[in-house]
C-alpha cells in the first residue's frame, strides 16, 4: 500500500529546495536549485531499488528489472523545476508519486514481468528560455540542435551553455531520443483547476491535452519626446503593441466554447521611461486549445489582425514562431483501463481534458500514454499558494501504483 506519511516528507524535503521568503519556490531548469532537486530525486530512486541513467538533454531515467528485461517497459513519471516563485505539487506530484510506487513494489517484494522506469523529464517549464517541456521533446525526438543555441534566458545565457555548465554535452541531444519499446506511459498530475475539487471527486481521468502555440512578437516605433511629439505624428510602439494584447482577448473569448484560451503574459517596452514615447515593445503570446481547429482559427485571425495593426499604425511588427504544439487525444483503450482502476479502488472518478500540456503530450506520441489528475485546492497553481491534500495524493498514488502494478505484472495484459 502506499505511504501517505512517506510522500507528505518527501514533499517537504523538496520543498525546501529553492525555497523563497514568501513560501513560493523557484527552481529554473538547469539552475542550482534544479539541481539540487535532482540529487534529492536520485537519492530517492537508489533508495527505491532504482538504477539510474541520464541520458544526453540530462532526463533522469530509473530503472527496475523485470522478469523478462526486453519486455516493453512500463513507464512514468513527469518534471521537478519550476516556475518562478511557484508551488511544489507541479510535476512533482508525478515524480514522487512514480518513485513510491517503485517503493511500494520494492518492500512487497513484488517482481514483475515488465521492467518499470521512473522518468524525470528536464525543462519542462518554459519560465527560463521560453520553450516549454524541452526534456521530453528531446526524449521522443523532437528538440532540434539549431534550437539550443537560439533558445536563451533574460541573462543572456544559451540553452547550449546553460547545459554545459552542468555537465552536459549538447551533441548528445539527439542521443536522447528513447528507443526502446515502451508498454505505456502514465503521469499523474495536480488539475490547476476547480472541476475536482467543486464535484467533490478525487481523480480526474484526462481525455485529451491542449497544446499551446507561443510567439514572441516585437513592434518597432519611433522613440519620440513625449511632450513635443504631437499625437497625429506619432509611432508609438507600446499603443499598437496594447491593441494587440486586446485582439488576443477578443479572439480566445471568441473561441472559448472550444476550451480555446489566449494570453499575453510577457511585455517589455523600450526605453521605458515616462517621458519618451515607447519606440520598441516585445510581447510574449500564448494560445492554447484541446481543438486544433479552433486554435488554429485564433491564430490565423491573429495573424490577420497584426498586419492590419501594423499597416495603419505605422510601425513594423515581426513575429517568431517559439513553438507550436498539437493537441492530443488520449487512446480509448488508456482511458477505459485507468477508468476500471479508480472503479476497482473504489474512487469518485471523471473523464475530463486538460486544459494545460504536460510532458505525457509528447509520449503519446511514441506509446501508450495515460494521465491521471487530483484536486489542486481552489485551483490555484504556479503559485506560492498552488496546495493538494496529502488525502489526494495518496489516493491519486494508490492509483497509479494499482495500473502499474496491474500493466506490469505478466506478459499480454492490456491497458
Amino acid at each position: 500500500m502506499v505511504c501517505g506519511k512517506r510522500l507528505e516528507e518527501n514533499f517537504r524535503k523538496l520543498a525546501a529546495i529553492g525555497a523563497q521568503a514568501d513560501g513560493g519556490i523557484t527552481r529554473l531548469a538547469f539552475s542550482d536549485a534544479d539541481w539540487e532537486a535532482r540529487e534529492f530525486i536520485i537519492e530517492l530512486m537508489k533508495q527505491a531499488g532504482l538504477v539510474v541513467r541520464v541520458d544526453g538533454f540530462g532526463n533522469l531515467i530509473g530503472r527496475r528489472e523485470g522478469t523478462d528485461n526486453a519486455a516493453p517497459v512500463v513507464m512514468l513519471g513527469s518534471h521537478i523545476d519550476s516556475v518562478p516563485n511557484g508551488g511544489n505539487f507541479d510535476g512533482v506530484l508525478g515524480v514522487l508519486a512514480a518513485i513510491e510506487v517503485v517503493q511500494c513494489l520494492q518492500a512487497a517484494g513484488t517482481q514483475t514481468y515488465h521492467p518499470i522506469e521512473v522518468v524525470v523529464f528536464m525543462a519542462e517549464e518554459s519560465s527560463r528560455f521560453g520553450m516549454a517541456t524541452m526534456g521530453s521533446k528531446a526524449f521522443c525526438g523532437e528538440l532540434l540542435p539549431a534550437q539550443l543555441e537560439q533558445l536563451m534566458d533574460k541573462q543572456g545565457m544559451t540553452l547550449i551553455e546553460a547545459m554545459r555548465q552542468r555537465g552536459l554535452d549538447p551533441e548528445q541531444v539527439a542521443a536522447a531520443r528513447y528507443t526502446g519499446a515502451i508498454k505505456a506511459f502514465f503521469e499523474l498530475h495536480i488539475e490547476q483547476g476547480t472541476v475536482l475539487e467543486n464535484a467533490g471527486e478525487q481523480i480526474g481521468i484526462i481525455t485529451g491535452i491542449a497544446a499551446p502555440t507561443r510567439f514572441k512578437v516585437v513592434v518597432n516605433g519611433q522613440a519620440d519626446h513625449s511632450g513635443a511629439t504631437p499625437m497625429n505624428m506619432r509611432q508609438d510602439a507600446l499603443t499598437a503593441a496594447a491593441e494587440i494584447i486586446l485582439l488576443v482577448e477578443k479572439l480566445a473569448g471568441q473561441e472559448a466554447h472550444n476550451g480555446t484560451v489566449g494570453t499575453v503574459g510577457m511585455i517589455t517596452a523600450e526605453p521605458g521611461v515616462m517621458n519618451v514615447i515607447p519606440g520598441r515593445v516585445e510581447l510574449g503570446i500564448d494560445i492554447r486549445g484541446i481543438i486544433a481547429t479552433s486554435k488554429q482559427q485564433v491564430i490565423q485571425e491573429l495573424t490577420a489582425g497584426v498586419g492590419e495593426i501594423k499597416k495603419r499604425r505605422g510601425v513594423t511588427i515581426t513575429s517568431s514562431t517559439l513553438t507550436d504544439e498539437k493537441p492530443v487525444e488520449i487512446s480509448r483503450e488508456i482511458v477505459e483501463f485507468l477508468q476500471g482502476i479508480a472503479k476497482d479502488g473504489q474512487y469518485a472518478s471523471r473523464l475530463m481534458p486538460s486544459s494545460a500540456g504536460h510532458d505525457a503530450m509528447h509520449l503519446a506520441g511514441i506509446a501508450p500514454a495515460g494521465m491521471l489528475f487530483i484536486p489542486c485546492k481552489d485551483g490555484i497553481s504556479h503559485n506560492p499558494a498552488e496546495w493538494a491534500n496529502i488525502r489526494d495524493i495518496t489516493a491519486g498514488t494508490q492509483v497509479l501504483f494499482m495500473a502499474v502494478s496491474k500493466l506490469a505484472a505478466k506478459e499480454g495484459q492490456k491497458p
